[in-house]
């Protein structure tokens, strides 16, 4: 959807739908000119989601949208965000062409002022508009493309831009993920990569090949790609800003393509959506695609360990002991703990090659992180006080929600091997996310802040948002990273 900014003062103009937002006991704020009538102000009662469709009786709306964000001590950008969202829909049901969206003075003050207020109404119009049928033989062309946003000063231009940017890399994101196995393999996460360093010039593009990756010492990596055809990849990304640096940042995505299981197979049963194993790897790939048009003060690396696991002749077999890069050994009890092995290399790879000042890891890691959290939030597992108070303060102003869980030496041990140094799962014990996450604290560098972030909830099956749940990806983690480095800068 193709939106612009204009300002709230004087008279609407003439537009097929417009999209008024308020909050429960206040009036709608409704623009110069235009009326509802008394009945139709009776019937909406503002409850957060509630909308009422009417008619206008004076003004250049030919329809009035008025959506609730509930009760204004509740209300946030979040609430916003999903009004906005609920407004693309019914703009697209409605089959208007465009849809204009007027934001009072009341709603920008109650959800944190202009600027977040722009943010939450664009990003909700993008995200909730879209679709994913790339793959479909008929596709059915979006009526709805354009939106008029309606707001007060710089702030609020400013912050639709900004959620403009989000709103679009998250749907980019979500392409990715949807995208079934075959259509996005190793060697297409590689192709993605470079496209991105071709739209900006701010991002440049490395992609290592598994002969590169073996010279380097990874055989922890290259033992998941060892049953499949598909060669392993390892994309490297790296922004810089304009000016001087303030730090070096680093985020890892793993980008499980495809995974079978390997030999210890997976049951049949909803196994094709493992396409989503590389969720964590389009997360990355989302961030660099909103980096292309932000301007950031840091040095921002992205690396994506990109493989399928596949059973064959030649796959690894559990019982095999593989080493790391950094000389780590690793008894495979299991292959279909693999996303562990795929990450390992490449924190010690980002770790030794990067040197960053800070570390983000996000993976699909662990079934048992869906037990502990279900769907709507995502296991967080940091080294330091600091990085835990700002992405718990991103995940909250984004409404990408996540939650610590320990991560505690006792752990640590309980990944011990009795053959190689290591095992790559804890039998038994029951506590897969944070034993997972135990597991790759041997491969980040001494001294270099990490945090692991166990998304296998919250990259798809959640609740229904209004602007993303069901069955496809959600995109998460690009919103919550940006907003986690632009309150850093």
């Amino acid at each position: 959807m193709k939106l612009s900014v204009k300002e709230r003062a004087g008279k609407l103009g003439r537009t097929d739908l417009c999209v008024v937002f308020a909050t429960k006991g206040r009036r709608p704020e409704l623009p110069e000119g235009v009326e509802v009538s008394a009945a139709a102000r009776k019937d909406f009662t503002a409850e957060f989601r509630a909308n009422r469709l009417c008619d206008p009786v004076a003004g250049d709306a030919k329809r009035v949208l008025l959506v609730g964000l509930g009760e204004a001590k509740s209300a946030d950008a979040e609430s916003l965000r999903r009004a906005a969202a609920i407004a693309a829909k019914e703009a697209e049901r409605l089959g208007v062409a465009s849809v204009t969206c007027f934001v009072g003075e009341a709603v920008e003050k109650t959800v944190g002022g202009a600027e977040a207020a722009g943010a939450a109404v664009a990003e909700g119009l993008v995200m909730g508009s879209y679709r994913y049928d790339e793959l479909k033989s008929k596709r059915k062309k979006p009526s709805c493309t354009a939106g008029v946003l309606l707001g007060a000063g710089a702030d609020f231009k400013r912050g639709v831009r900004l959620g403009r940017i989000l709103g679009e890399a998250n749907c980019y994101t979500r392409d990715l993920q949807n995208r079934p196995g075959n259509k996005m393999r190793p060697r297409d996460f590689a192709s993605e990569a470079r496209k991105l360093a071709r739209k900006g010039g701010k991002i440049t593009t490395k992609v290592l090949s598994e002969k590169q990756m073996a010279d380097l010492g990874m055989g922890s990596l290259l033992s998941v790609s060892a049953g499949s055809i598909e060669p392993a990849q390892l994309v490297h990304m790296t922004y810089k800003p304009k000016g001087k640096s303030k730090g070096r940042l680093a985020l890892v995505g793993k980008g499980l393509t495809f995974d079978s299981g390997g030999i210890s197979l997976k049951p049949g049963a909803r196994m094709d959506e493992m396409k989503f194993d590389m969720s964590g790897g389009a997360a990355v790939m989302g961030v660099f695609h909103a980096l292309c048009s932000l301007d950031l003060p840091y040095e921002i690396h992205g690396v994506v360990p990109a493989s399928e696991n596949m059973p064959a002749n030649n796959a690894t077999k559990p019982g095999d002991v593989v080493t790391a890069m950094n000389g780590r050994t690793i008894e495979v009890i299991n292959t279909d703990a693999e996303g562990r092995l795929i990450l390992a290399d490449a924190l010690v790879y980002t770790s030794t090659k990067i040197k960053p000042d800070t570390i983000i890891d996000l993976a699909t890691l662990t079934g048992a992180v869906v037990v502990a959290l279900g769907h709507e939030l995502s296991g967080m597992f940091p080294t330091t006080r600091k990085l835990a108070k700002e992405l718990t303060a991103s995940g909250e102003r984004t409404g990408e929600l996540v939650w610590e869980l320990p991560l505690l030496d006792c752990h640590k041990d309980q990944m011990k091997g009795v053959y190689g140094d290591l095992r790559n799962i804890n039998s038994g014990q029951g506590n897969g996310s944070t034993t997972g996450a135990a597991f790759l604290s041997n491969f980040v560098g001494e001294g270099i802040e990490w945090c692991h972030l166990d998304i296998a909830g919250s990259a798809w099956g959640g609740q229904d948002r209004d602007y993303r749940g069901g069955k496809t990806g959600s995109g998460v983690g690009v919103r919550l990273l940006i907003d986690y480095i632009s309150n850093k800068a």
